[in-house]
């Protein structure tokens, strides 16, 4: 392994000798040695989130380290910003295409990647609904309104989260944007959805609780979308506005979108067990940080860095 001295990693992470000597004494490095009165500080380790940026934050114990380690990942990629024109079309490309095929999956669509992919640029697959079309345009859709509250720095409302919903209902103008106006039952899940003249009131709640919530983002968003699927104030169409919404604010709080894959949806759905049965959502925070962890490695990947 390399190393690099302290004048180093204060020059490369632009903050002062003094605070690199604090923060290896604190044990907040990863890998560090130190040989004599000197510290040696591997070359690839990431600058620690700083601590003055959770002020006001309340952060779970359980999930600290998690969290700094991200934030850290998070800072190291805003310091090498802006990543040219080509770098963030791949990226936000790659990521359209998995997220609406991954997203649609675990609600039955039956189109494969490769379809998806294809129906997103207009090509009708042979033998498959044209339900299956629309919901992977919907989706895209949806998701490039995300984008653009996101830059308007849009503060997330019921009347936001009506618009994402009505398009990924794109087919169902019926019931797209209306809260569902009948009981539904979420078959084998713990959670009963409440009556549907409850939803406004619960929706209004959930929304306000949510803008006062102080703790660290990815454990709020965790929160709130464990909430909004119990809640389940559309008739369809649910998990995918919540994913959707789960990257909204994801991406409000200055971190890239995470995709709940396809493949892991037992353990999705185990998450929601964990919370209504159990009262726990540990599960889903570590989920989401997972995800996160996992999408920072693709962003450096792209950077050709570890």
């Amino acid at each position: 392994m390399d190393f690099m001295t302290v004048k180093e990693a204060a020059a490369c992470w632009g903050i002062s000798d003094r605070r690199v000597r604090i923060i290896c004494a604190e044990g907040k490095i990863d890998g560090v040695t130190k040989k004599g009165r000197a510290y040696l500080i591997p070359t690839n380790a990431l600058k620690p989130a700083d601590g003055r940026a959770y002020r006001g934050v309340k952060i779970s114990e359980q999930y600290a380290a998690q969290f700094a380690a991200i934030d850290a990942g998070k800072n190291e990629l805003n310091r090498r910003r802006p990543l040219t024109q080509g770098e963030l079309q791949r990226l936000r490309d790659e990521f359209l295409v998995d997220f609406t095929y991954n997203s649609n999956a675990i609600e039955g669509n039956t189109l494969t990647l490769k379809e998806t992919a294809l129906a997103l640029e207009g090509v009708t697959i042979d033998k498959k609904p044209l339900k299956d079309h629309l919901e992977a345009v919907g989706h895209r859709d949806a998701f490039v309104f995300v984008e653009e509250r996101v830059g308007e720095k849009s503060a997330v409302s019921e009347h936001i989260i009506k618009e994402i919903h009505s398009l990924v209902l794109l087919n169902r103008p019926e019931d797209k944007g209306i809260y569902r106006r009948m009981p539904v039952q979420i078959m084998g899940a713990f959670n009963q959805p409440p009556q549907p003249y409850l939803v406004p009131v619960k929706m209004e709640s959930l929304v306000a609780d949510y803008a006062k919530d102080n703790r660290h983002p990815i454990e709020k968003t965790a929160l709130f979308h464990l909430n909004f699927e119990g809640v389940h104030p559309f008739i369809d169409g649910n998990g995918r506005t919540g994913r959707l919404l789960l990257n909204l604010m994801l991406m409000q709080a200055g971190y890239p979108p995470v995709n709940v894959k396809f493949t892991d949806r037992q353990r999705y759905y185990a998450c929601f067990d964990s919370y209504y049965r159990d009262s726990d959502a540990s599960p889903m925070v570590t989920m989401l940080a997972e995800y996160m962890s996992e999408r920072l490695r693709q962003y450096f990947s792209i950077l050709g860095t570890e």
